[in-house]
């Protein structure tokens, strides 16, 4: 019994439904199109010269023909539901008031009827360069502050630099026991934020604290006194009495030297400004309401991150952390705090009296 033998057909080339994955590839795939359509071939040569599909090839020609480029173009995406109307609006109320919040403005935007998540909005202030920040805090200043603030800096702007350096600087803080966490973040998982290392204790009040006074030259650091009891005129001038001068014996002060203090209520009373003056003590005219225009604000800085890290238990501790730190600030680190000093009134006069960075 003979078997018929049936011929099989030769297969058709399998036409490629995709383009390569490589964009190279794709690029190099489309131009090879474009060459062959120069060189006059047809829709279906070219097809079948590449294993393309013929819809395939025909786009690349249109898109070429209309472009000029077989590279991909940018595409639009989705409509944004923001319209520039609407963008308009958020910048203005933001403009006007940097406290507005997210959920204020969609409710500002559905009021002409445009409903969009509160993400949607930040990111969309995002782009046009407004981000969400903590505000920094700075003092109250008034138009006399602000003024006065100006006088100073343009009067001291071309001091030498001897001038700072012979001036005894001095100033009053809180150093609490157990210190003013700065917001910090954490790694936890969920449902531990109350786990005891997850958290951050706090103690009413502060759990105590000391009033120091201290004092600083471009030589290093001065006395430090602490403060018991209330803080008034008497009490100050004793400070003064007790430490001013034999701070400027330790720094080696010239005998031109000037004392600068801050025009807080207990500085300027009748009798405290009478003091320096029966004591043939020059004093440098202050502008009230600027910590900024004080260094030691910087080294005030350094003590309470030097004690926060030593972790006193009580307010004894707490006294002699205090002057322990305060005599370990290096001379250095003074002199370099007024090498910068024109910088800073500088910058007061650029803001025209009003806050710096500083």
């Amino acid at each position: 019994m003979s078997c018929l033998t049936q011929r099989s057909r030769p297969k058709a080339p399998q036409k490629l439904d995709i383009m390569p994955r490589s964009k190279e590839i794709q690029e190099q795939m489309r131009t090879k199109v474009i060459e062959i359509y120069q060189s006059g071939k047809g829709y279906k040569a070219i097809s079948k010269a590449l294993g393309l599909q013929r819809t395939t090839v025909r786009a690349i020609i249109h898109k070429w023909q209309q472009h000029g480029t077989v590279v991909n173009l940018p595409r639009s995406g989705r409509p944004t539901k923001i319209t520039p109307r609407a963008q308009r609006q958020l910048i203005r109320e933001v403009t006007k008031d940097p406290r507005t919040t997210s959920k204020e403005l969609q409710a500002s935007l559905a009021s002409i009827k445009v409903s969009v998540h509160d993400s949607t909005i930040r990111k969309r202030l995002g782009k046009n360069g407004l981000h969400g920040r903590f505000p920094r805090r700075k003092p109250l200043l008034s138009k006399k502050n602000i003024r006065a603030r100006l006088n100073f800096a343009k009067k001291h702007l071309n001091d030498c630099q001897d001038f700072w350096e012979n001036t005894l600087w001095t100033d009053e803080t809180k150093v609490e026991l157990f210190g003013r966490q700065m917001s910090r973040y954490i790694w936890r998982r969920s449902n531990t934020a109350f786990q005891t290392k997850n958290i951050i204790p706090t103690v009413k009040y502060g759990g105590g604290s000391v009033m120091v006074w201290g004092c600083f030259a471009a030589s290093g650091t001065g006395r430090l006194a602490v403060i018991n009891g209330t803080m008034n005129s008497t009490v100050y001038q004793n400070i003064l009495k007790e430490n001013v001068r034999p701070s400027v014996r330790q720094l080696k002060l010239k005998p031109s030297w000037v004392l600068q203090q801050v025009n807080d209520q207990k500085h300027t009373s009748k009798s405290t400004s009478e003091w320096p003056k029966n004591n043939k003590m020059k004093t440098l005219e202050w502008p009230s309401q600027s910590p900024d225009l004080n260094p030691i604000e910087m080294l005030w800085h350094d003590l309470k991150k030097a004690i926060l890290a030593r972790k006193p238990s009580n307010k004894a501790e707490l006294q002699q952390f205090c002057k322990d730190e305060w005599a370990k600030i290096l001379p250095e680190r003074c002199k370099r705090l007024l090498a910068s000093y024109r910088k800073c009134l500088i910058a007061v006069i650029v803001a025209k009296g009003g806050p710096t960075s500083y």
